[in-house]
């Protein structure tokens, strides 16, 4: 089946994907780990050798700190959940977004197969892309990816809203799957993955943020399903 959308250059887009029969995809801490360094190691033209890397004794967040060519995309922000992952990216050169999504599927697929003696597909087909062609489409996903793991302590946030908005932004600051430590202000390696300046200027400071993520929290119903 033939995606309905096409990829320009400079253009935003949210993409996802998730686990063929919604089996999930993470499992270990090693799994999303392994997916996060893929995020910016696939991110180019260069050849991705990571087991060769770690037998060297190299760690995760040493593999981060890789200087690669250009990038295929700009990720603006990522969330990694047990059964499927969110992107907000912007595509740099024609095929890039195709081109980055092939080799990283490819990849974790390959692990993942490995890991598990498994064989098959293990993603729900290609990925799926919406264009974010709109300025207030485009800051509410810095939000709809980012509340996410909400979801793994209130399964019913968006429809009923949250009693302890406290409790959830203490929740997604223990949540290390996401890029949302990287906008809060948290120095990791992780942010590497991430190119903040080929994106609208929407949160000049951590609290910008922070408070955006909070006025989100107060109201039930407006982050998407």
């Amino acid at each position: 089946m033939n995606r309905k959308i096409t990829f320009a250059p400079g253009e935003f887009y949210h993409l996802y994907n998730r686990g063929t029969d919604k089996r999930d995809i993470f499992i270990s801490e090693r799994d999303y780990r392994r997916f996060t360094v893929l995020l910016y190691l696939c991110n180019n033209k260069d050849p991705v050798n990571m087991d060769i890397e770690l037998k060297k004794g190299r760690t995760f967040s040493e593999l981060l700190l890789n200087k690669t060519d250009e990038h295929f995309v700009d990720i603006g922000a990522y969330c990694l959940m047990p059964n499927h992952f969110h992107l907000l990216v912007r595509e740099r050169d024609d095929c890039g977004i195709t081109n980055f999504m092939r080799k990283l599927s490819t990849a974790y697929s390959m692990y993942f197969n490995k890991k598990n003696d498994r064989s098959g597909t293990l993603f729900e087909g290609k990925f799926k892309a919406k264009h974010a062609n709109d300025d207030n489409y485009l800051k509410y996903l810095f939000s709809y990816i980012h509340l996410n793991p909400i979801k793994m302590i209130d399964p019913h946030w968006k429809e009923n809203g949250i009693a302890d908005r406290t409790k959830a932004k203490n929740y997604l600051k223990t949540y290390r799957y996401s890029s949302y430590l990287d906008y809060i202000g948290s120095d990791r390696a992780e942010q590497t993955i991430l190119k903040k300046s080929s994106f609208p200027d929407y949160f000049r400071t951590a609290i910008d943020f922070e408070n955006f993520v909070d006025e989100l929290l107060s109201y039930k119903n407006e982050v998407g399903s």
